[in-house]
């Protein structure tokens, strides 16, 4: 083989590299661009209907989110590694004792631990809130939760009425059960 063969053989190859490279830069940014359009429409937002789910807590009992219709629910996300949502539990747990009775109530989903690891956490810190464990992350993905912890405050209507993707204060805790009282 000729050097004029050899170096018209290597343009080829690397012809073919650069093709091949740029092909998959191509679809790459074609899938960024269609994941980032489409993402949008499955986020639950401010004013939706909170998406219904049904849960099993940690004393084995069933728990449907439209079984709290006419109810205020305080839906938080969360995990016993969190740090923000060790500070956040005894406070939703007081909170919890004293908005109960007025239609305000607390469903806490643990994020994919096992039941050992959550019924711990939940005896550590004296939690009588239900506990339900979203064991394949279809909850977590219906509500597009990312932070931990996030919370949903759901209206007697069902309906969101603010999402918060930060720890909570005291304070802000109790308020936030407040706006979710039935009249």
């Amino acid at each position: 083989m000729s050097k004029q063969q050899e170096r018209e053989k290597k343009r080829k190859r690397q012809q073919i590299i650069r093709t091949a490279i740029l092909a998959v830069l191509a679809i790459a940014i074609v899938y960024t661009i269609v994941v980032n359009v489409t993402k949008d429409e499955d986020i639950v937002k401010v004013g939706d209907t909170a998406p219904d789910f049904e849960l099993v807590d940690l004393e084995g009992n069933t728990h449907r989110l439209s079984d709290y219709r006419g109810e205020g629910v305080f839906l938080n996300f969360w995990g016993t590694w969190c740090g923000p949502c060790k500070k956040e539990m005894p406070h939703m747990e007081k909170y919890f004792n004293e908005f109960e009775d007025d239609g305000v109530n607390i469903l806490a989903v643990n994020i994919s631990e096992s039941d050992l690891k959550v019924q711990s956490f939940a005896n550590t810190y004296g939690l009588t809130f239900p506990i339900v464990i979203d064991k394949t992350n279809s909850v977590r993905d219906a509500y597009n939760v990312r932070p931990l912890p996030t919370t949903f405050l759901v209206g007697p209507d069902g309906k969101v009425k603010k999402i918060i993707e930060t720890e909570m204060s005291e304070q802000e805790i109790k308020s936030y059960m407040e706006s979710i009282m039935p009249s």
